[in-house]
């Protein structure tokens, strides 16, 4: 699995109103990712945030995203609630709605929609659930990729309906041996060397180290950084940094796409 273009995208906007999430630096981020998972005011984000990501991602050719949550501010989404299919997908789309009205208000479009924290992982676990969102993107979104893990019923049924879905690689998150990603609510601190070499032998081969085991395949088109991870931009940087230095081009999917369809 050798690959010569890949997409790093960072969750951005995680704020509301005079709150900010830790030491994030948006505006640092912004100039060292290819796509932006901006959040759209269930987890974080509000009104005014949301135009002012927009406008970051736009002045640095950054292709937008749209990072639905639960509706759970004080646990910045990554509580799980028990919620129907309906009210999972019917949450997003009102906050796919909300953002997509800013980018149009710029002239622009969404480029993705990822879900955020827990309701990411209860899609990726929940088989109707992620048929309703995949259904209801098809709809209201068709052309719109879904960001997810490979390892998960939201790739599955994506990739069986023919709707455009993008795997993602997690730089700062474990892996268990299903290929499944380690869900915390606390990040840990990250190495930025090792961090991008386990990076660039994803990309080079296809495998990563998970927590509990030994080496397992793993297929992706875009790596992702949590923008609140301790050292983010020191992480970025030196995964944009070997990266490049290893002849690996940075773009969105869209930018592929729109190449392979010229």
């Amino acid at each position: 699995m050798s690959r010569k273009t890949i997409d790093i995208s960072c969750d951005m906007g995680e704020g509301f109103g005079r709150w900010q999430l830790g030491s994030t630096n948006d505006e640092q981020l912004m100039t060292l990712i290819s796509s932006a998972n901006i959040a759209t005011g269930f987890h974080a984000g509000d009104p005014s945030l949301m135009d002012l990501s927009i406008r970051r991602a736009l002045s640095n050719n950054v292709a937008l995203g749209a990072h639905p949550g639960f509706r759970d501010l004080q646990g910045f989404g990554r509580r799980r609630i028990e919620a129907s299919a309906e009210e999972m997908v019917n949450d997003i789309v009102y906050q796919i709605g909300a953002l997509r009205e800013f980018a149009r208000l710029h002239g622009a479009s969404l480029q993705h929609v990822k879900p955020h924290g827990a309701l990411y992982m209860a899609l990726a676990a929940d088989t109707a659930a992620s048929t309703l969102f995949v259904d209801t993107m098809r709809r209201v979104a068709p052309d719109t990729f879904i960001y997810c893990m490979g390892a998960s019923e939201t790739y599955r049924i994506a990739a069986r309906q023919g709707h455009p879905v993008v795997r993602e690689f997690y730089a700062d998150r474990e892996y268990d041996t299903t290929g499944k990603i380690v869900f915390t609510r606390k990040p840990d601190d990250y190495n930025p060397k090792k961090a991008a070499e386990r990076v660039l032998r994803a990309c080079l081969e296809g495998k990563v180290r998970p927590a509990d085991g030994d080496d397992i395949d793993v297929g992706f088109e875009s790596v992702c950084v949590h923008s609140d991870t301790p050292g983010s931009v020191e992480l970025l940087v030196a995964i944009r940094e070997t990266l490049m230095s290893n002849g690996i081009e940075i773009a969105p999917p869209s930018a592929a796409a729109a190449s392979a369809a010229a």
